[in-house]
């Protein structure tokens, strides 16, 4: 920006204009605050996941060889029964 401002003018002009610029979104002293408030919980065992021709293995009998033929088709991450 080429202006024929004075320093303390400039100043001044920028004070004016930087309110229509961004905003922070919420006050910083609230950050963490939610996870913060969230009790812990400790990580489950798990069993650990297939890989290789075991885990091509179980995809290819999810989508080809056990398929369900009543109802509308769902998605792999549908919940209802």
């Amino acid at each position: 920006i080429t202006t024929n401002l004075k320093p303390s003018e400039f100043t001044a002009w920028l004070l004016q204009i930087s309110p229509a610029m961004g905003k922070v979104h919420g006050s910083l002293a609230r950050a963490g605050k939610v996870k913060n408030q969230t009790p812990k919980v400790a990580k489950q065992e798990k069993k650990k996941p297939l890989t290789g021709r075991a885990k091509k293995r179980m995809t290819y009998n999810r989508r080809f060889v056990n398929v369900v033929k009543s109802g509308p088709k769902r998605g792999p991450n549908s919940n209802m029964k």
